[in-house]
This record gives C-alpha cells, sequence and structure tokens, in this order.
C-alpha cells in the first residue's frame, strides 16, 4: 500500500496536484484518489472536473504499466468542502478554518463546564489556530486546546455556512 501510495503521489505531485487521500476498497479493485490543487490562488480555488480527468488519465495510465497493481475501477475527486486533515501542512493551511477533530486517546477537558469528574474529551470541533512543534492548535469553548498530530486519529474541516 506503501508503494501505491508514493506511485501514486508522485504522479499527482508532477501534474501539479497534492494528494490528500487514497481509498482502497472492494478487496482492492476499487482505487479512490482525492486530490487538491499544490498551489491554489485562494480558498475558493477548488478542483474541478477537468482536473480529476487529467488525473484520472495520468493514473490509468501510470497504473497500466505497473504489472502488479490489479485494479478494475479508479476514481479520482475533489477531496469536497470537508476535506480530510492528515498532515501537519493541512492544519497550516486551513488555520482559521473550523475543523472536527477526533483524538485516539483523550485530553484533559478544560471548558467551563468540565468539572473534577469530567473524563478525557476525544472529539472537538474548533478553529484552528495554527501548529506549534508538532501540535495542532484548535480552539473550542473559547479554550485553545494543544493536540500532538500523532494523537490525532481523523481530522476533517467542517465550514461554516
Amino acid at each position: 500500500m506503501q508503494d501505491l501510495h508514493t506511485l501514486i503521489e508522485k504522479s499527482v505531485s508532477q501534474l501539479g496536484y497534492e494528494l490528500v487521500d487514497l481509498e482502497i476498497s472492494n478487496r482492492g479493485k476499487l482505487l479512490r484518489v482525492f486530490i487538491d490543487k499544490l498551489n491554489p490562488a485562494d480558498i475558493k480555488d477548488s478542483v474541478n472536473i477537468d482536473d480529476c480527468s487529467l488525473v484520472s488519465n495520468q493514473l490509468g495510465n501510470l497504473l497500466a504499466v505497473e504489472n502488479d497493481i490489479d485494479y478494475d475501477r479508479l476514481e479520482v475527486s475533489s477531496p469536497g468542502m470537508d476535506r480530510v486533515l492528515k498532515k501537519e501542512a493541512d492544519f497550516v493551511r486551513f488555520i482559521g478554518e473550523r475543523a472536527q477533530i477526533k483524538l485516539r486517546v483523550g485530553i484533559k477537558d478544560e471548558s467551563v463546564t468540565a468539572t473534577e469528574t469530567t473524563l478525557p474529551r476525544k472529539t472537538f470541533l474548533g478553529f484552528i489556530k495554527g501548529v506549534q512543534d508538532g501540535l495542532v492548535l484548535i480552539e473550542f469553548d473559547g479554550v485553545v486546546y494543544k493536540m500532538a498530530l500523532s494523537n490525532i486519529d481523523k481530522a476533517r474541516l467542517n465550514p461554516v455556512f
């Protein structure tokens, strides 16, 4: 899987896109690739159908040459408005945006409603304030929490409309 991820990431980045996520499902028969622009003009400069078509054609040719990769269907898509956040660069890029974060191991709840017996908190819906020394800063209920990137199980943008 790591070799496939590296192969696709290299090819996608040569075209000027970022590999946001790669999913393999249906017993490896479906490859789903999520891409974003490497250097968007602004937050609204998103991937369109022509971008997906270009990357799909490139990956189709690349994977046809790689004989050891067996799949039936390839899907290339935009990550959407609620895109996943995986890398430190993702959190830096989206400073000021609202995100939903689920941690592997909970951290101390410091909100005003917390008591001595409140369990550690694992889920947060707040605004990304920055990244410092491998820690993601999220403002939730008026408190800025620091969470290790390695402790983040899932994170997605949660846009405000």
